[in-house]
């Protein structure tokens, strides 16, 4: 099975960057319909959503010396997401926001202490004993989604912002993706072109010249369904994503395999040993504030009171350790979070320590805010009972996510996890 799910996985990633409206996606999501046809599924569909494309084009940042003009610097940038798609602003550039300047902010990840998560987990399994001192290097900070408010409230003209706490070269970040339209000029640029900016911005006032372009509208993209009968009226809902930010394989390249590969297993289990009627979805628009997610539900509504289970797969990951500005992939999982809702958590707890998946928590689902930070997070707010596998690997939002840093000993485990918590909720009903 770890091979075909490679197979996969690597079949996906080979089509290239699969943003919501991006032909890769497209073609994804009808690959993964024909792939749930194969397997034996029912009522297979592409489900139509509505959401805004982003296609950043190009962006730089020239900037130059007031007292000296021909002591410049021009670097390559990384437009943010949904934020002011065409501008060519010429202004003062400084390190704060001031008003109608260039602000260059530096900009670090977070870094989370895994005690920490340990002591807020409902259950832990640790059996190397790690999480005393292990440190994860989150993909974000906390205020991610509002990275550029301050500048916008400010009056900046524009912002540059330094990825120079990131522990390796890039400006390949792809934050935010609300999907919310900023309307201010918005770049990152990589920690050492940003350093260069700096340094001639610290000789004296510098004017800088801001250009972006890119590309926003309306796209159509789909959500992908199929079904199988089980025992009972009820409902288990198996999902992930099939957008990323980049041809990234872990994000979420991995969640579609782990889909498929729990649709081809019950798919091969007579319908009187399913537990609950299935339904697997994959949907469209993760990186447009979860649009799949949310048109699934609007649509689905009277469904909702009937699933005893919303079971969401993301990010099987390796752990990356960064060696002379590299990132290097380790045989280790990134810790693996499990935000599961109350009466759940043993269940999934054995799970875990039956397939040994090391170095994961069963958390809630608010630990860190009212809804979780996965795909399927706007299930919670409905009050479906759910368990959402997540790891959050820093290279997430990145081009770096390529097929290195796939924990592929990790596929086949988390598989059979996702199917012990499945077989666990024979006989429950909700109605």
């Amino acid at each position: 099975m770890r091979a075909m799910m490679m197979d996969w996985i690597e079949t996906v990633v080979s089509r290239g960057i699969r943003r919501p409206g991006y032909p890769a996606d497209d073609w994804t999501a009808a690959w993964a319909a024909e792939r749930f046809t194969e397997f034996g599924l029912q009522d297979v569909r592409l489900a139509p959503v509505e959401l805004p494309a982003w296609r950043p084009v190009t962006a730089s940042l020239e900037v130059r010396l007031d007292a000296a003009p021909a002591q410049a610097v021009r670097v390559a940038a990384f437009a943010l997401p949904y934020s002011r798609p065409k501008a060519v602003v010429t202004a003062p550039v400084t390190r704060e926001v001031v008003p109608g300047a260039i602000v260059v902010p530096e900009y670090a990840f977070t870094e989370l202490p895994q005690f920490y998560v340990r002591d807020l987990a409902k259950a832990v399994h640790d059996p190397e004993g790690v999480f005393d001192g292990l440190v994860q290097t989150l993909p974000f900070q906390l205020d991610y989604l509002d990275v550029i408010q301050g500048a916008i409230d400010g009056g900046a003209a524009g912002f540059a912002g330094g990825l120079t706490g990131v522990p390796w070269e890039t400006r390949d970040y792809y934050v935010p993706y609300d999907a919310v339209h900023r309307d201010l000029p918005a770049v990152w640029l990589s920690g050492g072109d940003a350093r260069r900016v700096l340094a001639l911005v610290d000789e004296g006032p510098c004017t800088g010249t801001l250009t972006v372009e890119a590309e926003t509208g309306p796209a159509l993209s789909h959500n992908v369904l199929g079904t199988l009968p089980g025992a009972s009226d009820q409902w288990v809902i198996i999902g992930s994503h099939h957008d990323a930010p980049w041809a990234s394989a872990v994000e979420d390249a991995t969640g579609i395999a782990l889909v498929l590969a729990a649709a081809r297993h019950w798919a091969g289990v007579p319908q009187e040993e399913r537990p609950h009627n299935l339904l697997f979805l994959l949907t469209a628009g993760h990186m447009a504030h979860a649009a799949g997610t949310r048109a699934f539900i609007e649509e689905h509504r009277d469904l909702l009171g009937d699933v005893v289970l919303q079971l969401h797969l993301e990010h099987a990951a390796r752990r990356c350790e960064v060696v002379d500005g590299r990132l290097v992939p380790t045989d280790d999982p990134e810790p693996g979070w499990w935000f599961t809702s109350p009466g759940l958590e043993d269940l999934v707890a054995r799970a875990l320590v039956a397939e040994d998946l090391r170095r994961s928590f069963v958390l809630p689902p608010d630990v860190f805010s009212p809804m979780p930070p996965t795909d399927g997070a706007f299930f919670h707010p409905e009050g479906v009972p759910l368990v959402h596998f997540l790891s959050a690997p820093m290279y997430l939002f990145d081009s770096a996510d390529t097929l290195d840093k796939v924990h592929e000993a990790g596929l086949e485990p988390l598989t059979r996890a996702a199917v012990r918590i499945v077989e666990g909720t024979a006989g429950w009903r909700r109605s």
